[in-house]
């Protein structure tokens, strides 16, 4: 599997553009991502902010992180709307989108989640370590992710709780 994604994100919104990440508990089957582009691009499309529209960006990525990019300031209510489409989609396919205690890796050329309570013993165990790619799916803007939504997990905020990985 390829993980190249910076050629996804439109070029024409700014490098702060506000960006959320929602992580899948499972890869969406096809027919739920082609079902879902739908319902994201529906989102974006009509996605206000105090009756203006935004400028919205949303896709799948690697069948599993939802991203939601915004080129103009958004509201509360507007992010709002945005949590409201999230949990809609997490009950249409049976999934979760908001457990940000799964951690992902890239293990073998594939995605994989690890609870973050089973972290410290995938690296015991020679699963991950230091050089491991994980998706740090806290980026709060276009050029974060670009630059830092997949880094080795060395250096991730996840370094500093796990003693093996400091240098």
């Amino acid at each position: 599997m390829t993980f190249e994604f910076k050629h996804l994100l439109p070029e024409d919104f700014s490098p702060t553009s506000r960006v959320w990440i929602y992580q899948a508990s499972r890869p969406f089957l096809l027919s739920e991502a082609l079902e879902l582009e739908d319902m994201l691009q529906t989102f974006v499309s009509s996605w206000t902010t105090h009756g203006a529209p935004v400028k919205g960006y949303a896709n799948l990525l690697f069948g599993r992180f939802i991203v939601l990019m915004a080129d103009t300031s958004v509201s509360g209510c507007s992010t709002d709307s945005s949590v409201h489409l999230i949990k809609d989609i997490e009950k249409r396919f049976e999934i979760n989108l908001f457990d940000r205690l799964a951690l992902a890796f890239v293990v073998k050329e594939k995605i994989q989640v690890i609870p973050m309570s089973q972290v410290d013993y995938a690296i015991k165990e020679g699963f991950i370590d230091a050089d491991t790619i994980y998706f740090n799916n806290i980026v709060p803007s276009k050029e974060e992710m670009e630059d830092n939504w997949m880094i080795p997990l060395a250096d991730s905020w996840l370094a500093g709780r796990f003693l093996p990985l400091r240098k």
